[in-house]
Formats: structure tokens, sequence, C-alpha cells
């Protein structure tokens, strides 16, 4: 009787251990659904967030780069060329660099006129601050003198290769025929700009390597 009393704890006991392992398998089994659910559920909902990203980028770029982004910048850019304009007139120290300020104020002037009868007939508001190229003039605010006329012929250089490449680019691929014949009536006027300031850069870089001591003897 014992014998067989014994075998009985032993076999019960064996029982309760494969129940135990049982349910620690299914509880195994169904937190490792739970774990690959979630991760499905994240990439899902990452997915998503990327590609409305994705799509708002797109419209974003497509806005900035058509002819209302084009519009801006090019409203943008000419009041911020005026403003440096009358900047050069006050605080430069070459009579050369105050003419071709005032030429910036008087030929952009002319061309903000051409841009807002284009954004009128557009129904575009046209923006009246100078955007991003505030820090320019701040930078510019703080030199004098010759600081001043370096640093002003320099910034006009890397500006008007710029612009000119937007207007250049407007005038040969632009899809609204408005937006193209503007740019295209404003490359020349850009391009004599770039041209004058390039070439007073190189006659200031060649009087000042002029004024320096020789070093032979």
């Amino acid at each position: 009787m014992k014998r067989i009393f014994s075998l009985s704890i032993l076999i019960t006991a064996v029982a309760i251990s494969i129940a135990s392992c049982s349910d620690a398998s299914v509880n195994i089994n169904t937190n490792s659904i739970a774990n690959k659910t979630a991760n499905a559920a994240n990439t899902v909902a990452n997915t998503a967030a990327n590609l409305a990203n994705t799509v708002a980028n797109a419209v974003s770029s497509a806005t900035t780069s058509g002819p209302e982004g084009f519009m801006k910048d090019a409203a943008q850019g000419g009041l911020a060329e005026i403003e440096l304009g009358k900047l050069a007139g006050t605080k430069a120290q070459n009579a050369e660099v105050k003419k071709f300020g005032q030429m910036m104020v008087t030929d952009h002037t002319a061309i903000g006129s051409d841009l807002k009868a284009l954004a009128a007939k557009k129904n575009y508001t046209l923006p009246t601050d100078i955007g991003s190229h505030k820090s320019t003039l701040d930078k510019l605010n703080g030199l004098t003198g010759a600081d001043f006329d370096k640093e002003y012929v320099s910034d006009m250089v890397s500006g008007h290769e710029s612009v000119l490449a937007d207007f250049q680019k407007q005038a040969a691929n632009a899809t609204d025929p408005d937006v193209k014949a503007f740019a295209a009536k404003q490359v020349p006027i850009i391009k004599k700009h770039l041209d004058a300031i390039k070439a007073l850069q190189a006659k200031m870089s060649g009087a000042s390597n002029t004024s320096k001591p020789s070093n032979t003897k």
C-alpha cells in the first residue's frame, strides 16, 4: 500500500509540474504574441507618420519652388537690396561703394514695382519684410569704414550670383508665362549689377595689395 500511495503522490506531482510548465508556456507565447502585435502596430504608425512627413515636405517644396515661392524670395531679396543700398550710402567709405548702393536702391525699387504688378495679377500678397536677409543687415550695421566696404561688396557678389541663377532658371523654365516674362526682363539688370560689383571688388582688392608694404629690399 505504501508503494502504491507513493506512486500516486509521484504521479500527482508530475501532473502538477506538467500543468505548471504548460501554463508558463502559454504565458510566454501570449507575451510573445502581444509584443509582436505591439511592434507591428508601432511599425505601421511610424510608416504612416513618415509618409505624412514626406507628403508634407513635398507639398512645401512644391510651394516654395513654384511661382509664389519665387515671388516671395524676389520681394524679400529686393527689399533687402534697397535697405543695404541705403546703408551703403551712409556708412561706406569708398565713393564707388556708395554709388553702387544708390544703384541698388534705384534699380531694385523699379524691379519691385514690376513685381508688385505681377503679384497683383496673380492675386498674391507680397511680404513686406526682408526675411532671412536681416542677419546680413544686422552684421553690416555693426561695421564701419573700410571694413563695411569690404563686407558689403563681398555680400553683394555672393548675393547677386545666387539671385542671377534663380532668375535665369525662372526665365528659362517657369511654367507660368507671366513669371517667366518678369524674370527674363530682370536678368540683364541683375547681371549688370553682378558685373559691376565684381569689377569693384577686383579694383578694391588690387588697391589693397598695392598699399601693402613690399617685403623686398
